[in-house]
């Protein structure tokens, strides 16, 4: 296989990947302006960057990866600049879904919302994204323990927020 082939073949990669990049990038700066933002520069970086992946690693991991230090390169830029973004629109309509499915995403999401970052971040990786605990665990840069420590700590919060909004509401 030729160069070019195998860099679209990572570029087709790249973009079947792009909807989980966006919902990781959602819940990590949990403002979907500044995850678009992210996901490009993240996008960027990946394919100005395709001769730093290693072809036996996992794509999602890597790009994964990068979308988080793309995160953490905007807070500290905005730290610098002592500014902030534009406040996040009042809504957003996408498609049309039946009422008890829209209550139970944004329950969902305002629960996601409140868990502290740690645990969202790793909630997000293994129970959203799907990844094994080893490469959650290279996405965060923390051991295992920490991750299924973190992990354990955010799936009880949720369950927690979650019967206690469906209390509220029965």
């Amino acid at each position: 296989m030729s160069t070019t082939e195998s860099t679209e073949n990572i570029q087709a990669r790249i973009i079947e990947l792009l909807p989980r990049l966006r919902r990781f990038a959602r819940n990590l700066t949990r403002n979907p302006h500044d995850a678009d933002d992210v996901v490009q520069i993240a996008i960027e970086r990946a394919l100005t960057r395709l001769d730093q992946w290693h072809r036996d690693a996992r794509l999602d991991s890597w790009l994964f990866r990068i979308v988080r230090n793309a995160w953490i390169d905007e807070l500290r830029s905005r730290a610098r600049r002592d500014a902030l973004f534009a406040p996040e629109e009042a809504g957003e309509a996408v498609g049309i879904a039946a009422m008890d499915r829209e209550v139970d995403r944004l329950s969902v999401e305002a629960a996601m919302a409140r868990l502290p970052e740690e645990q969202r971040l790793a909630v997000s990786l293994v129970l959203v994204e799907g990844l094994p605990y080893k490469e959650a665990a290279l996405v965060l840069d923390v051991p295992i323990g920490t991750l299924t420590s973190r992990l354990a700590r955010g799936r009880e919060a949720l369950q927690a927020m979650l019967q206690w909004a469906e209390g509220v509401t029965s």
